[in-house]
C-alpha cells in the first residue's frame, strides 16, 4: 500500500520526532487506517531517507567515574511500562525466518518470535496453550525487539 504525500510527510514529523517504528507502525493504523508490517514500516523509513533519533539524546558524561549511558540500553534497562517484558536474539536462527529469538512477557508467558523472508513478525505459541500477550505487552514486545536488533546491527 502506497502513502499519500500528506500521510508521507505525517511520518517525517513522526521520525523527526523521536518516535520508534513500533509507535509509527500503531500511529500508521490508528490514524490512517493503514496496517503495515513492522518490517514495511522500516523500509518506508528507509525509502524517505530518514534515520530514527532518539527522543532523549544520551548526556555526555564528563565524569569519567561514572559510566556512559547507552540510550538504548536505557530503554531495556528502564522498561517502558512494566519493565519486565524481556526479548532475546537466537544465536541460530530457525529455519525459514531471517531472524529469531524468544520474549518474556510482563505476566511471566514466554512465547518465540521470528521475522520470516517476507519481513513479517510472527509470534510462536509457547507451552501456555491459547495464550495472547495483552496489547501493551506487545507495543513493548515490538520496542524492545527494535532496540535489540539494532544492538546487533539488524
Amino acid at each position: 500500500m502506497s502513502l499519500s504525500d500528506e500521510q508521507k510527510k505525517q511520518v517525517v514529523s513522526w521520525v523527526s520526532a523521536g518516535e520508534g517504528l513500533a509507535e509509527i507502525q500503531r500511529r500508521l493504523e490508528s490514524e490512517f487506517g493503514v496496517q503495515m508490517t513492522y518490517m514495511d514500516v522500516r523500509f518506508l523509513v528507509d525509502d524517505l531517507d530518514l534515520d530514527l533519533v532518539d527522543k532523549d539524546e544520551p548526556k555526555k558524561v564528563e565524569d569519567t567515574d561514572k559510566p556512559a549511558v547507552d540510550a538504548e540500553a536505557s530503554l531495556v534497562d528502564d522498561g517502558l511500562s512494566s519493565g519486565s517484558l524481556q526479548v532475546e536474539v537466537d544465536a541460530v536462527t530457525r529455519p525459514g525466518a531471517m531472524v529469531s529469538g524468544s520474549v518474556t512477557f510482563s505476566d511471566g508467558e514466554t512465547m518465540g518470535w521470528q521475522v520470516d523472508q517476507m519481513g513479517r513478525l510472527g509470534l510462536i505459541p509457547g507451552p501456555t496453550e491459547g495464550y495472547r500477550p495483552s496489547e501493551d505487552d506487545l507495543m513493548e514486545f515490538q520496542t524492545a525487539l527494535e532496540v535489540e536488533l539494532r544492538k546487533k546491527g539488524m
